[in-house]
């Protein structure tokens, strides 16, 4: 994990002890969501040495109203006190807790096209304290290759890979044809969280697996709506 969040988790858990509650039920989608924006928000005032921030600051950042604020922590437990608000550096490794961003969560990515090579390389996944290891292609000529640190290995290499090193995330950037068929493969040899670029939209109810389906073009085109109402 990147420096910066690994000083920040270890003291602040050593000084405040106990984990915020992590369950999902009853907490909504729209509050899972809006957790990974209070974690970045909260790096950059500890980046600038903000010791404590009340629901009505945080609020005027995020352009999200205080009293949503309040109500997302206090899914699950709160964090603040009255009349003082928010301990920036506890709060911060109570939202890491909650997004499991101190478990050291290990990923592959699968397929080391453009878009893979791109997140290969990305230091995305440090700060979020998730570890790549390897890639996996079907590429003759990408196999041996390295991308940043990780290795570019045979997809016909995969399933051993995975018996002999723990992987809780698989990240596919592949074809979208072949996206139904390595996500099987993947779920079969025990990876839990599926992080799909594939454009495919995916499902797995035969198994216990997370899949979080990403569709950049999405994205583009609620862009492309906004600039059309203009």
């Amino acid at each position: 994990m990147h420096d910066f969040d690994q000083t920040y988790l270890d003291s602040a858990s050593l000084e405040n002890g106990g984990s915020a509650a992590t369950g999902r039920e009853g907490v909504s989608p729209a509050v899972i969501k809006r957790l990974p924006r209070y974690y970045r928000y909260l790096r950059e005032l500890i980046r600038q040495d903000k010791l404590r921030i009340s629901s009505r600051e945080l609020s005027q950042m995020m352009n999200v109203t205080a009293s949503q604020i309040r109500q997302d922590f206090n899914c699950f437990g709160g964090f603040g006190q009255q009349g003082y608000g928010y301990n920036v550096k506890y709060l911060y490794v109570k939202i890491s807790e909650i997004l499991g961003v101190n478990r050291h969560f290990r990923a592959i990515i699968v397929g080391a096209g453009n878009l893979g090579r791109a997140l290969g390389r990305n230091p995305m996944f440090a700060k979020r304290g998730v570890v790549p290891t390897a890639m996996f292609d079907v590429n003759p000529d990408l196999i041996g290759q390295t991308v940043g640190d990780l290795p570019v290995l045979s997809i016909d290499e995969l399933e051993a890979y995975l018996a002999e090193h723990h992987t809780d995330i698989a990240v596919l950037t592949l074809p979208k044809e072949v996206a139904a068929e390595a996500a099987l493969r993947l779920a079969r040899a025990g990876v839990k969280g599926l992080w799909n670029f594939t454009g495919r939209e995916l499902m797995l109810d035969e198994f216990d697996v997370c899949i979080e389906n990403v569709h950049l073009g999405d994205s583009l085109m609620t862009l492309c709506y906004e600039l059309n109402l203009m």
